[in-house]
């Protein structure tokens, strides 16, 4: 789930494989994720997981924390709250549907964030966004087919994808200036304690157990979560944003691949027809969705 960061840079292989493997490990991790919260509470797994993230980030984020104007930390707490909501209504959203169209529908914050911008900032959106997502709704009528997929499931990833597009563009609009490593640390610290308050009200706290959890746990919170982000601002400073972007659209290709091999999943012709016209929906709505948030970011630093 990345917030973009626009460095023109000269292009290079190397950063462009590595995010790859990032995005192939937020792909595959849909997976674990969905078997680990059948045998362990939703909230108490989020709140486990963020709380991992969280005391990683922590000594990255250290230094810049101190120095981050109080702007900034309304801006990574807002931030925060937006991405422990799309957090929550995906890992719901999993636990109904498919891991192929949990990270279909996902992607689908590309197609939304020209959407949210012009709703929040009246910034015009390209009629090639708009061809996208009447192609990625096109692909979710599809996808409602799937079998073992569930269509209150599919609705509450679709909330986490619109969750995820405002967070991209409120960032975008408002933090492009500070520190990556901080925001991030914030975002971690806002999503723990809300999932945590969450998890105690329900009862639902326990000392995690099972080696699937805890497996599900490191690989989110670890590589996922804190390193994955991690990584990737540092390749987006070291590659161009249109190779970035692209890239970052694997993910739902990824979650699909894995969801075949790994559990078994069957999309049948439909379903694939239906992955197959979502990601063209995304594909050509990502160039007006960077064109977007770089006109929100240059709005931004005018005086």
């Amino acid at each position: 789930m990345p917030g973009p960061v626009y460095r023109a840079a000269v292009p290079r292989t190397a950063p462009v494989l590595l995010l790859v493997l990032v995005t192939a490990v937020w792909g595959y991790t849909f997976v674990p994720v969905q078997e680990a919260v059948a045998v362990y509470p939703l909230f108490a797994f989020l709140a486990v997981r963020f709380a991992i993230s969280t005391v990683v980030t922590a000594p990255f984020a250290f230094r810049p924390l101190l120095q981050m104007p109080v702007s900034g930390v309304f801006a990574g707490l807002g931030s925060g709250v937006l991405l422990g909501l799309a957090y929550g209504l995906q890992t719901a959203g999993l636990e109904l549907t498919t891991v192929s169209s949990t990270g279909f529908i996902t992607g689908l914050y590309v197609v939304l964030t020209p959407l949210i911008a012009l709703a929040l900032f009246r910034t015009p959106v390209p009629a090639v966004a708009w061809a996208g997502v009447a192609l990625s709704l096109a692909g979710l009528a599809l996808l409602n087919g799937v079998p073992g997929g569930s269509t209150a499931g599919n609705a509450l990833v679709l909330g986490n994808a619109v969750a995820q597009s405002f967070q991209i563009a409120l960032m975008e609009r408002f933090a492009p200036r500070y520190d990556a490593r901080a925001l991030t640390f914030l975002q971690m610290a806002v999503a723990a304690v809300g999932f945590l308050i969450v998890a105690l009200a329900l009862g639902d706290l326990s000392v995690p157990r099972g080696a699937s959890v805890w497996y599900a746990l490191v690989v989110t919170a670890v590589f996922a979560g804190a390193l994955g982000y991690l990584v990737a601002t540092w390749v987006q400073a070291r590659t161009t944003a249109a190779r970035a972007a692209l890239v970052f659209t694997l993910e739902a290709p990824f979650a699909a691949l894995f969801g075949v091999l790994l559990v078994g999943e069957r999309l049948g012709p439909w379903g694939w027809l239906g992955c197959g016209v979502m990601l063209s929906g995304i594909l050509l709505a990502e160039p007006a969705a960077s064109s977007t948030l770089r006109r929100l970011a240059r709005e931004r630093t005018r005086p």
